[in-house]
């Protein structure tokens, strides 16, 4: 991995954490949120790759935990977590279809179920729930947002491609 190609994506988390801090609770539905670093994170692991989707993740979720004042280390384990997962669908050949179809959107959901249930469970701001709570509460709910969120992105680069 090149160093010139952390560049771009923290250069694009940086108004997204402020977005994410500031904008998005405004949005949110019984404190349930989109997660746009998420779909940052994602983009970037299947698009480059495992490792680089690892990276990403650790140095967005640093950047996300330190200015948002939250516990430090949890965005950046979940984040981690999820851009490793988000890896696994990255495939030479078959880079384009994943983040121009409804793939991407799939991707997505299953990386924000990880890391928002993660996230929660490092947080520990609701401990009391049972497994089946947590999931459901803090990792589903929140991974149907961020992934109907992230459709757009896929809609709009299919568009694009064609033209």
């Amino acid at each position: 991995m090149r160093y010139q190609d952390l560049i771009l994506p923290i250069l694009i988390s940086i108004p997204l954490i402020i977005i994410q801090i500031v904008v998005v609770p405004f949005f949110s539905i019984d404190n349930i949120g989109p997660d746009l670093l998420l779909i940052l994170v994602v983009y970037f692991a299947v698009k480059f790759g495992q490792i680089n989707g690892l990276t990403v993740g650790f140095i967005i979720g640093m950047m996300f935990d330190l200015s948002s004042g939250g516990l430090l280390g949890s965005a950046m384990f979940s984040k981690t977590l999820a851009g490793f997962i988000a890896g696994y669908f990255h495939n030479e050949t078959s880079v384009d279809t994943n983040l121009s179809t409804y793939n991407f959107s799939l991707i997505v959901l299953l990386c924000a179920i990880i890391d928002s249930a993660t996230y929660s469970i490092l947080g520990g701001s609701l401990v009391n729930l049972s497994t089946a709570a947590l999931i459901i509460n803090n990792g589903l709910f929140p991974g149907l947002y961020t992934s109907a969120l992230s459709m757009p992105l896929f809609i709009f680069r299919s568009k694009r491609s064609f033209n």
